[in-house]
């Protein structure tokens, strides 16, 4: 999706994510982007806030712009590659790869989605503004889509790692892993969207590995729609009720550190599970993990041959 990379951004990257009726649906059509400025103009002081407290803007965009480095430098031994971001409401957006790429004289892109669970609201929205940019660009691209990659060897394997390593912290106890993902608005998945499915198989695939069982769970709604449940707090909330007493949260449907995992899971959530009396750590970030980045590198090769 992209992030505001300063406080200024804030206000305008709300508006570009509420304008776009993939991921939410303001009124009729034409509402769409009158509501989104209206929604984008009193939310951005509540959002400014939140970007403060981790350092006056998302890293997301530095943090892609990493791992597009070291999976081309990991690319070069099999072909000659080059690798762009692309972030859907933020900056660099679609054109401006498209652009690069065309200067370059290159005209087959593999578009690799960096959210490895479907959704039409994040790589279905993605998509198809990429279709919409090589429409605009006026240029005879050829594209292949990696849509998801749920199950993905490395991937599975960076994420277990990373719990074990973490679970070890918290010896001689061992801790309720509590898996939180971003949520989505029901409908979607009632309409037969298979982010759900996608994240259960990614837990299957990690618990294999791990041993040990996780609660899966859901954060970052916003809106007046019904959303995906349990929340995250209200998971806290219950699995204090049972009197539990560590948590290992996993960021499951993230591929980098952002607002969600920076503020909202080792801050907002930690001090919810302090206030009740429980302790609680999050699995490191995949980032630009080696193995992570090998397993970008397969899905890339693979879709190649």
């Amino acid at each position: 999706m992209g992030g505001p990379e300063k406080l200024a951004d804030v206000r305008p990257f709300l508006y570009n994510l509420f304008s776009d009726r993939d991921i939410i649906r303001l009124g009729p059509f034409f509402m769409q982007k009158p509501l989104a400025w209206l929604i984008s103009k009193r939310r951005a002081p509540k959002s400014m806030k939140t970007y403060e407290k981790i350092g006056g803007g998302s890293p997301l965009t530095a943090i892609t712009r990493d791992q597009a480095k070291a999976l081309q430098n990991t690319l070069q031994e099999h072909g000659d590659y080059t690798v762009l971001s692309a972030m859907r409401y933020w900056y660099p957006d679609s054109d401006s790869a498209l652009k690069k790429l065309a200067d370059k004289g290159i005209t087959k892109i593999i578009a690799l989605a960096l959210y490895p669970h479907y959704s039409c609201a994040t790589t279905g929205s993605s998509v198809q503004e990429l279709k919409r940019a090589i429409d605009r660009s006026k240029i005879d691209f050829t594209l292949t889509v990696i849509e998801s990659w749920p199950t993905q060897p490395e991937y599975i394997e960076t994420l277990a790692r990373n719990i074990l390593e973490m679970a070890e912290t918290f010896a001689p106890d061992q801790p309720q892993v509590v898996y939180s993902a971003h949520s989505l608005p029901v409908s979607f998945i009632d309409e037969g969207d298979p982010y759900v499915d996608h994240i259960k198989a990614t837990i299957k695939a990690i618990e294999t590995i791990t041993g040990l069982p996780g609660e899966l769970c859901f954060q970052s709604k916003s809106g007046p729609v019904e959303w995906l449940a349990p929340s995250t707090p209200d998971t806290l909330d219950r699995l204090a009720e049972k009197g539990c007493k560590n948590i290992l949260m996993v960021p499951i449907s993230f591929v980098s550190d952002h607002v969600e995992t920076l503020y909202e899971i080792d801050m907002l959530y930690r001090d919810q599970a302090k206030d009740l009396g429980m302790h609680l750590e999050s699995s490191q970030s995949l980032n630009c993990n080696p193995t992570f980045i090998d397993g970008l590198k397969n899905l890339i090769l693979n879709s190649d041959k």
